[in-house]
């Protein structure tokens, strides 16, 4: 968008350390620095940044965008770390209105002014908020945990247990399932498909991108421009410790290939709602029951980046991004198709479900797929387990880069519960004593620990 407005714009390309994009901003003299967030790791890299403007002083704007971040977390965690303007971008749209006040002579001191009073806001907001908030001790949120009553319940031991690879996956079958309205959202056109085709404000822009989008997926499926590949498991499991589970080689369990360490909701709940984690719909080692879990990594974009470096060779950046959010809402369909032949085939605990594709987008189903960095798991490290059980960089070719990003980067990945209890839920904020106990479970110390878990601390470390 920038580009297309006049400016020039350096591209670093994507897990660029701190110290490569300051070096390249004194090397092409930039007048502002931009960094996007894709994953939680990156909001703490990006703090770090602003901490190093300050530290090597710096006096240029600095702009925050991307999927993971908020006018928030910029204020909280961000901007009180550099005393040059620091600016919230929300999306792409918006980013030309914002460089140019920050580089008018006219305009800059009094947007900046502007800015840094809202933010100064924000904060007070946020710390009354977090004031408000009653959290339990750690003993108290386990003691209140999602009762199940394991004696009346059989878990169901998968068909095909074991590692299992897919490759050259047929991309018509996942095109079948493409979840629209996410990639409507990703051009920041907002609504339901198809009702967003016939919206009185963004009907017409949007029909024209979801014309495109066809042309470009028939000839990618024609052509075979992308490979989607998939390596899954289905493996012996049980709760261990409360809130963790071990994850064994075979069915005499006695050697476990991974623990899942996982968080448990600490905010005070109403009478009669559990404080939720995702290890209370796995059977606990305990109870003598054989339960099981599933783990997996998906990707539709095996070649994706060569296709999206050769249009944007031919300055087509309309087609590279098109192309890539294509690629994204293949890879997230190949999650959805997968799931459900896992939970027909594979594990066959529902062999007889027959849901149509909104009720899959609208996870009607049993069970579920949580992944690490999302709400129900937010700390990303735990991806390290799942990909060495799976073997996936060797098995198909995705990997983890030093922040557990996946590269390339339409992937997913994460773990099937098959519990008909099972269910999403949020973390949110937990307190010291849950980070002290997670970080002796991961053999951290507490500093490792807050580091990961930054988000979602309800504390100020230190």
């Amino acid at each position: 968008v920038l580009g297309c407005n006049g400016y020039d714009i350096v591209d670093l390309g994507v897990m660029v350390p701190a110290q490569k994009i300051l070096d390249a901003a004194r090397e092409h003299k930039a007048d502002i620095i931009g960094l996007s967030g894709l994953i939680t790791p990156s909001l703490e890299e990006m703090a770090h940044v602003a901490r190093e403007m300050q530290r090597q002083g710096f006096t240029i704007p600095l702009l925050i965008g991307g999927a993971t971040t908020s006018l928030a977390h910029t204020a909280v965690k961000i901007e009180p770390n550099y005393e040059h303007p620091v600016v919230y971008v929300k999306d792409a749209s918006r980013a030309v209105g914002v460089c140019t006040q920050l580089l008018s002579n006219d305009m800059r001191d009094a947007f900046a002014a502007e800015i840094r009073a809202d933010y100064a806001s924000t904060r007070e907001r946020h710390l009354k908020h977090k004031s408000d908030t009653v959290r339990l001790p750690l003993a108290g949120a386990r003691a209140n945990k999602f009762a199940i009553d394991w004696s009346r319940y059989t878990p169901p031991a998968p068909k095909q247990p074991g590692v299992h690879v897919l490759k050259a996956y047929d991309l018509a079958r996942l095109a079948e399932m493409i979840d629209w309205t996410p990639f409507f959202a990703s051009w920041e056109l907002h609504g339901k498909f198809p009702k967003i085709l016939d919206d009185a404000v963004v009907g017409t822009e949007a029909t024209k991108l979801y014309a495109d989008a066809q042309a470009m997926l028939k000839q990618m499926i024609a052509e075979n421009w992308v490979e989607a590949r998939a390596v899954f498991g289905l493996f012996p499991a049980n709760t261990v410790d409360d809130d963790d589970i071990a994850v064994y080689t075979d069915e005499s369990r006695s050697e476990k290939l991974m623990t899942w360490h996982n968080l448990r909701q600490q905010m005070k709940k109403p009478e009669g709602r559990a404080n939720l984690c995702i290890a209370d719909f796995v059977a606990p080692q305990a109870s003598g029951l054989k339960d099981y879990l599933g783990a997996f990594v998906v990707t539709a974009g095996i070649g994706e980046d060569e296709r999206a470096q050769a249009f944007e060779a031919a300055h087509d950046d309309y087609s590279a991004i098109l192309f890539k959010s294509l690629c994204d809402r293949l890879a997230e369909a190949f999650a959805e198709h997968l799931h459900l032949r896992v939970r027909k085939e594979f594990w066959g605990y529902a062999s007889e479900e027959a849901l149509a594709n909104d009720d899959l987008i609208g996870e009607k189903y049993q069970g579920i797929r949580p992944a690490p960095g999302y709400p129900a798991c937010p700390e990303h490290s735990e991806k390290a387990g799942l990909f060495e059980v799976l073997d996936a960089t060797a098995q198909i070719g995705v990997k983890l880069t030093e922040n557990f990003a996946m590269w390339p980067g339409a992937a997913v990945s994460g773990f099937y519960l098959s519990h008909p209890d099972s269910q999403y839920f949020a973390v949110a904020k937990i307190e010291r004593d849950q980070v002290e106990d997670y970080a002796r479970r991961k053999g951290w110390t507490l500093v490792e620990a807050e580091r990961w878990l930054a988000p979602n601390l309800a504390y100020q470390p230190g």
